[in-house]
């Protein structure tokens, strides 16, 4: 396993200080698995934001989304869809506070959605491990329900976009939960190349890559119960953290104390996360195919932050991501993990 970077030095002249030269340090990553380029230069947070961010009163905004909201309890059961019964007899999922049922407004064959509690705007660092793990477990119960009814369904997504920089159209959090045929190509080049690193070194590369993150200490942050927690070393976002479960493949394998040990973890990135200033986020899962013994692989997700949710915020992906798929990253793993280490 090879943790591959080189630094550049960029140099120019700066309008400030009668035209002072100045340096700048941009590191180029690949990640050790897929070859995903990272570029990292830490001092791109200091720069000028038009839409630059500023202690505001979200009261108004978050009043006004809460008014007719969906996913409030005095709205769900009026005011969202329905599964057939050949899904649900009661044409719902429900976990503790957690409701799953249809998307209105899907993007694949089989895909739902998922409320996480009852509350329409709590702080990242209010959320309980009990209302995630209610959320995934009710999650699983849906994937199961379509898995068994339709084989080829076989790739599960849990995906969670918060707030609006996230891309989420609701306030209220909530995840939808995805279960297609084929996989989407990042999944598949992960299952090709972890499959490849299985046959050429007879070991799991997500099992050898916590072991190396643990014994280096620049980016391991954690564990709760299986779940390993470490900073990515070629980040495909802001403070991007990666969760990977020891001995699990898929969705499909989560029980309800693997469900507690992830929600705690989600916790803890989510109280650190809060104390880095953040507010916005997306946390995805990378599964194996259901029903497919994948000893080569290991259930994992990752969460990286988004722009502070305000009237106005600047967007943190541009054309090198949408385009070029490259990250240009302002966070460096390795203090990403030294911060959140307090939290575990």
């Amino acid at each position: 396993m090879e943790f591959r970077k080189e630094t550049r030095r960029v140099q120019f002249l700066s309008p400030a200080a009668q035209f002072e030269p100045e340096v700048h340090h941009v590191e180029y990553r690949a990640d050790p698995l897929t070859g995903a380029q990272s570029r990292i230069n830490v001092r791109r947070a200091e720069r000028v934001r038009q839409a630059q961010r500023e202690e505001v009163d979200l009261g108004q905004v978050i009043e006004e989304t809460r008014r007719g909201c969906f996913f409030c309890p005095e709205n769900i059961e009026q005011m969202t869809p329905r599964f057939p019964p050949h899904i649900s007899s009661r044409g719902r999922i429900e976990r503790g506070d957690c409701l799953i049922f249809p998307n209105l407004f899907p993007f694949a064959e089989n895909h739902a959605v998922g409320t996480l509690g009852r509350e329409h705007f709590p702080a990242l660092d209010e959320f309980t491990p009990e209302v995630i793990r209610d959320n995934v477990l009710a999650a699983t119960e849906y994937i199961a329900t379509v898995y068994s009814r339709d084989g080829r369904a076989r790739y599960p997504m849990w995906l969670w976009n918060h707030l609006p920089p996230s891309a989420a159209s609701i306030i209220h959090p909530h995840v939808q939960i995805v279960v297609d045929g084929e996989p989407p190509p990042e999944l598949a080049r992960l299952l090709r190349r972890s499959e490849e690193y299985f046959a050429q070194n007879g070991t799991n590369y997500w099992d050898d890559l916590v072991a190396e993150e643990r014994r280096l200490g620049q980016r391991y942050i954690g564990d709760v119960g299986p779940v390993a927690v470490v900073a990515s070393f070629a980040p495909r976002g802001n403070r991007e953290v990666q969760l990977i479960f020891r001995g699990l493949c898929s969705l499909g394998e989560v029980a309800e104390e693997q469900a507690m040990d992830f929600a705690t973890a989600v916790v803890k990135i989510l109280r650190s996360y809060k104390a880095m200033g953040v507010n916005s986020f997306n946390l995805i899962t990378y599964s194996a195919p259901l029903g497919h013994s994948a000893e080569f692989f290991r259930l994992s997700a990752r969460i990286i932050s988004r722009p502070f949710f305000a009237p106005f915020y600047t967007s943190d992906c541009g054309f090198m991501e949408r385009f070029y798929d490259v990250w240009v990253i302002e966070t460096l793993p390795e203090d990403v993990a030294a911060d959140m280490r307090t939290f575990f």
